[in-house]
């Protein structure tokens, strides 16, 4: 079975949205009505900045849009898949996977990334749960493959856990 999850573009729309609203709204308030006609005051170097904003946020939504990032979760494998490129990380291949939360992001949830290592190798995946689409069928998913891969092993930074006598 193979479920894909899309990437959520919800941030890049707002953002576009919020930055020509912000520009229309300067427009009108710095605007003039001059004998029953509006004018705009082109030479505002502020309604240039915010134009360039606008006019990067909807650059980085289309190339977003264009890249089609996916991942696939089949009962073999965890496919990363955009236009150019296919990652495939067999279930095999997979040393341990975790679960849980971020320290650094304050986001809403308890589950906001999985985590795991490949025997081959050295730097962890990282996959946020909250930028792609259907998050709670994604961390069942996870905890699906998690059941049947190991967990990670306990670390006591340096310190050596004692047995009880």
């Amino acid at each position: 079975m193979q479920k894909t999850f899309k990437y959520k573009l919800d941030f890049y729309y707002q953002q576009a949205l919020i930055y020509l609203a912000t520009l229309v709204v300067y427009a009108v308030v710095r605007g003039s009505f001059i004998e029953g006609q509006f004018s705009v005051i082109y030479r505002d170097p502020i309604l240039y900045i915010i134009g360039l904003f606008f006019i990067v946020s909807v650059i980085g939504l289309l190339l977003n849009r264009w890249r089609d990032r996916k991942l696939i979760v089949t009962d073999t494998a965890i496919i990363f898949s955009s236009r150019n490129r296919t990652r495939e990380i067999p279930l095999n291949d997979i040393e341990w996977m975790h679960i849980g939360r971020e320290r650094l992001v304050q986001t809403a949830g308890r589950y906001q990334v999985v985590v795991f290592k490949t025997k081959n190798r050295r730097r962890l995946f990282r996959i946020r749960v909250g930028r792609y689409e259907r998050d709670h069928e994604l961390v069942g998913e996870m905890e699906a493959i998690t059941s049947r891969v190991p967990a990670p092993k306990k670390r006591y930074f340096g310190m050596r856990r004692r047995k009880a006598r």
